[in-house]
Protein backbone atom coordinates (compact mmCIF):
# COMPACT_ATOMS: atom_id res chain seq x y z
CA UNK A 1 0.00 0.00 0.00
CA UNK A 2 1.35 3.23 -0.99
CA UNK A 3 0.07 5.74 1.29
CA UNK A 4 1.36 9.97 1.14
CA UNK A 5 3.56 10.13 4.49
CA UNK A 6 2.78 13.24 6.52
CA UNK A 7 4.50 14.54 9.41
CA UNK A 8 3.49 13.31 13.04
CA UNK A 9 2.96 15.07 16.37
CA UNK A 10 5.60 14.69 19.19
CA UNK A 11 3.89 12.23 21.07
CA UNK A 12 0.88 11.30 19.45
CA UNK A 13 0.80 9.75 14.98
CA UNK A 14 -1.46 11.23 12.87
CA UNK A 15 -5.22 9.25 13.10
CA UNK A 16 -6.25 7.48 9.43
CA UNK A 17 -9.39 9.73 9.26
CA UNK A 18 -7.36 13.02 10.18
CA UNK A 19 -4.64 12.25 7.70
CA UNK A 20 -7.25 11.81 4.85
CA UNK A 21 -8.72 15.07 5.86
CA UNK A 22 -5.26 16.80 5.67
CA UNK A 23 -4.07 14.89 2.17
CA UNK A 24 -7.78 15.81 0.92
CA UNK A 25 -6.59 19.65 0.79
CA UNK A 26 -3.64 21.11 -0.55
CA UNK A 27 -3.93 24.34 1.63
CA UNK A 28 -4.45 22.02 4.60
CA UNK A 29 -1.26 19.75 4.22
CA UNK A 30 1.12 22.68 3.16
CA UNK A 31 -0.37 24.09 6.58
CA UNK A 32 0.39 21.01 8.51
CA UNK A 33 3.76 20.72 6.90
CA UNK A 34 4.29 23.55 8.06
CA UNK A 35 3.73 24.22 11.97
CA UNK A 36 5.99 22.69 14.46
CA UNK A 37 5.86 18.68 15.88
CA UNK A 38 4.52 20.33 19.02
CA UNK A 39 1.47 21.77 17.21
CA UNK A 40 1.16 19.16 15.31
CA UNK A 41 0.80 16.80 18.68
CA UNK A 42 -1.89 19.56 20.13
CA UNK A 43 -3.92 19.22 16.68
CA UNK A 44 -3.74 15.59 17.28
CA UNK A 45 -4.76 15.37 20.52
CA UNK A 46 -7.52 17.81 20.47
CA UNK A 47 -9.11 15.90 17.90
CA UNK A 48 -8.32 12.43 19.71
CA UNK A 49 -9.82 14.12 22.80
CA UNK A 50 -13.53 13.89 21.59
CA UNK A 51 -16.04 11.63 22.90
CA UNK A 52 -18.43 11.32 20.69
CA UNK A 53 -17.66 10.05 16.78
CA UNK A 54 -19.62 13.26 15.54
CA UNK A 55 -17.86 15.77 17.84
CA UNK A 56 -14.41 14.62 16.38
CA UNK A 57 -15.57 14.72 13.00
CA UNK A 58 -16.46 18.60 13.53
CA UNK A 59 -13.12 18.74 15.06
CA UNK A 60 -11.32 17.23 11.86
CA UNK A 61 -13.27 20.04 9.68
CA UNK A 62 -12.17 22.89 12.32
CA UNK A 63 -8.90 21.69 12.08
CA UNK A 64 -8.81 21.96 8.17
CA UNK A 65 -10.58 25.28 8.68
CA UNK A 66 -8.42 26.61 11.03
CA UNK A 67 -5.46 25.51 8.94
CA UNK A 68 -6.13 27.34 6.10
CA UNK A 69 -6.49 30.62 8.60
CA UNK A 70 -3.08 29.90 9.36
CA UNK A 71 -3.98 29.15 13.33
CA UNK A 72 -1.55 27.14 14.38
CA UNK A 73 -2.68 25.49 17.40
CA UNK A 74 -6.11 24.86 18.60
CA UNK A 75 -8.25 27.26 20.55
CA UNK A 76 -9.51 26.95 23.82
CA UNK A 77 -7.13 23.87 24.44
CA UNK A 78 -4.83 23.65 27.46
CA UNK A 79 -2.52 21.34 25.48
CA UNK A 80 -1.83 18.24 25.26
CA UNK A 81 -0.96 16.29 28.65
CA UNK A 82 0.74 13.74 27.05
CA UNK A 83 4.18 15.66 26.37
Amino acid sequence: MNEKQISQGVVHAVPTDMRNAIISDGAVLKQWEDITPLARNEWICWVEDAKKAETRQKRIRRLCEDLKKNKRRPCCWPGCSHR
